[in-house]
């Protein structure tokens, strides 16, 4: 098996002061770091846009330790496509659904759960249970796949996930043990990533990458981006190799090594990304 970390899913997002009080005030994540780039990621991290845009990293603890959601604004971008390629997010928390009463926000019953919809259209499940002083309350995130036993090959053989228990429909996946799950749902529709297509991230060892980029390309898997730096002003460069499942969903894999200098909890993002947002001039507050 692999020695990888689930690290985040990326969200694009078409208002941030929008999602800024969704993911801080109603799920109650926190802030842990915001960058600021003058031009589109040669990796296509902020998508096909060429243009200004930010990265907010949001969730419940560092990212050495949780997973967390990526928030991707390009500026001038107000709305994306919803596509049904996203299954969505499940987080446990006893508090969320409290202060989403309070506040009037949205929620409907999905059996012993609780539905809430993000501002660009992303659905969070919420189990309305307490969580443990150090577990993660980010359980599982859900991609939508058109056939189960292909995508099971990929994720479980060429990624080399190990598989925790599946039915007909579904298949759950994890690289940890108690930890994250990333859970695969056979959809009958055809799969449709539209503009708002997310991407998964994970963290590997430096010299496990090489061995990915020859494991994709022996199996005639899809490589979007080969092996490639990219620099984020003021902080640590780090190497991504971008791959698409059978699907179509984009995954990175980011060498362990940068990404743990780059991914340190930054007290003044919080701040950081209310200046930008009050002085964005391409959204009203």
């Amino acid at each position: 098996m692999i020695s990888a970390r689930a690290l985040h899913y990326v969200f694009k997002i078409g208002n941030r002061a929008k999602n800024a009080h969704f993911f801080r005030e109603i799920l109650g994540m926190k802030v842990l770091r915001h960058e600021e780039f003058t031009q589109g990621c040669d990796a296509a991290c902020n998508g096909p846009y060429d243009n200004r845009w930010s990265k907010t990293m949001i969730g419940y603890g560092p990212e050495s330790t949780h997973f967390v959601i990526e928030l991707t604004y390009n500026y001038g971008v107000k709305e994306y496509t919803l596509g049904n390629d996203f299954g969505g997010m499940t987080i446990k928390s006893a508090d969320v659904v409290e202060r989403a009463s309070k506040s009037n926000y949205p929620m409907e019953r999905d059996g012993d759960r609780y539905v809430l919809t993000s501002p660009d259209g992303y659905k969070v499940f919420v189990i309305n249970e307490k969580h443990g002083e150090n577990e993660d309350p980010v359980k599982k995130v859900t991609l939508n796949i058109t056939d189960l036993e292909r995508s099971v090959k990929y994720w479980q053989n060429a990624l080399q996930m190990k598989r925790l228990g599946a039915d007909e429909r579904s298949v759950q996946l994890t690289y940890k043990e108690g930890g994250f799950v990333l859970e695969l749902n056979k959809i009958a529709d055809p799969l449709d990533r539209a503009k708002a297509y997310g991407r998964i991230a994970f963290a590997v060892p430096l010299e496990v990458q090489p061995k990915i980029d020859e494991t994709i390309k022996s199996t005639n898997n899809t490589i979007l981006t080969p092996l490639i730096s990219l620099d984020t002003p003021g902080k640590a460069t780090v190497r991504v190799i971008i791959l698409a499942d059978p699907d179509g969903h984009e995954i990175c894999f980011v060498d362990e090594e940068g990404f743990t200098e780059l991914s340190q909890v930054d007290l003044a993002s919080d701040g950081e990304l209310n200046k930008y947002i009050k002085k964005d001039p391409f959204q009203e507050q």
